[in-house]
């Protein structure tokens, strides 16, 4: 099913009606035509094993490749599907909390649709939630947790800009072995009444900087290469990142 784009301020509504969805599962894309039919499916069937209640949105940036028709079509057999297709915004963390404005579940989560991210992970991240966590983090960093064959560079790059993190905003980023991570669930709760300002692409640090958060629970999982297309990190990225520290270390001097 293909829905509208919410828009106004990046803020996370309460349920309007009760529902039966406990687990909105955000899947931001931009030109993942090659993967979107793999994670969709590898998606729902480990949350249909585990009994968990959920629904899949994905959130495409107009991509050239039409992801988002992909996702449309995958739509027409699978009802926990939604399909959100942006034509004025850019931008993953942007994307991520739109679908959020669109999920109607008791928990949102959000994890790459790369297939960098295994969705095998997501019930061990809900037995978290369900155990009373606010916020539960998948960690390259956490016992169990690890990296596949990423290059020497990307290792580097990698952990300079998780010591900049904690460098800029020690009282945030030192709380989690891996606050670098996109792959998340947590409680809608936490997010109401809230206005995120998120830029670039770390909804993690976005999320601990601007909400009150207080349990946090961390999974291991082992981060795996992009089995299709190719990596979108520009120095754009990187630029906006370091923009969203300034703006989140402004938020806490005032």
């Amino acid at each position: 099913m293909l829905i509208p784009s919410p828009s106004g301020p990046l803020r996370i509504p309460d349920r309007v009606k009760p529902c039966d969805i406990a687990l909105s599962l955000v899947l931001p894309t931009l030109n993942e035509a090659e993967n979107i039919e793999a994670v969709i499916a590898a998606s729902s069937s480990v949350l249909e094993k585990a009994g968990i209640s959920y629904e899949l949105i994905v959130v495409d940036d107009d991509s050239p490749d039409e992801t988002w028709r992909k996702a449309v079509s995958c739509a027409a057999s699978l009802s926990t599907l939604r399909v959100i297709r942006r034509t004025g915004e850019k931008g993953l963390a942007t994307a991520i909390v739109r679908g959020w404005q669109a999920a109607r579940g008791e928990t949102l989560g959000v994890m790459d649709a790369d297939l960098q991210h295994p969705p095998e992970a997501l019930p061990k991240l809900w037995a978290e939630i369900d155990g009373g966590a606010d916020l539960a983090v998948a960690s390259r960093y956490a016992p169990a947790g690890g990296i596949s064959d990423w290059s020497l560079r990307r290792r580097i790059v990698s952990r300079v800009a998780q010591g900049i993190g904690l460098l800029v905003l020690p009282e945030i980023a030192g709380r989690l072995r891996d606050p670098m991570s996109g792959y998340l669930l947590v409680r809608r709760e936490k997010l109401v009444g809230v206005t995120l300002k998120p830029r670039g692409y770390k909804i993690l640090l976005e999320v601990l900087g601007r909400c009150d958060i207080r349990s946090i629970a961390e999974v291991g999982y082992v981060f795996r290469e992009r089995s299709q297309s190719q990596s979108k990190l520009t120095w754009r990225i990187y630029r906006d990142y370091l923009l969203h520290l300034g703006s989140l270390r402004v938020r806490h001097f005032q």
